[in-house]
């Protein structure tokens, strides 16, 4: 990671999408000002919420434990993460508030929000292609197996399906 101003120069027509830019407003302004498109990408609260509980840790954190200085241990940790969620989207509200060229994204909209993206900064090329990405799944979370207790009936009737799909092979090597 650059420090200074060189965190901040970006070849031309470069975009940036970094959520750790919320933390690097006021040098975002002085270096881009008003020149620069902005893009307020967002996801539902409480999906982000839930997001950073599951971590525990990180940022969140450091939220809970040094920028909420005296916030009680037990606190609910989906409250402390709603309340940063708001923290964050309020800080970056009131950076675009005077800013000519920003839109927001919401990630639920993400094929409807990327056409009107593509038009925004006036892209070209196969829209068609692009949108289709959003129909793969990257880097997902694993989701937790639920293990069922299998009966002796579907233990059963699950070998006899294996010894009759294979009975063909077993009576041609017998």
């Amino acid at each position: 990671m650059l420090l200074g101003d060189a965190r901040f120069q970006y070849p031309e027509d470069h975009i940036e999408a970094d959520n750790r830019l919320s933390w690097l407003l006021g040098r975002l302004e002085r270096y881009y000002g008003k020149e620069a498109i902005y893009v307020h990408l967002k996801r539902n609260d409480r999906d982000v919420a839930k997001s950073l509980v599951k971590r525990a840790g990180g940022i969140f954190a450091v939220y809970k434990n040094d920028i909420l200085l005296g916030l009680p241990k037990d606190s609910n940790p989906m409250d402390v993460s709603l309340d940063y969620c708001d923290t964050v989207n309020s800080n970056i509200d009131l950076f675009l508030k005077d800013k000519p060229n920003w839109m927001s994204f919401a990630l639920e909209n993400a094929k409807e929000d990327f056409q009107k993206f593509w038009n925004f900064i006036g892209a070209e090329g196969d829209i068609e292609a692009a949108l289709s990405e959003f129909d793969i799944t990257y880097n997902a979370s694993p989701q937790p197996e639920v293990k069922k207790q299998k009966t002796f009936l579907t233990k059963a009737t699950q070998k006899l399906t294996r010894v009759v799909t294979k009975l063909p092979d077993f009576i041609k090597n017998a």
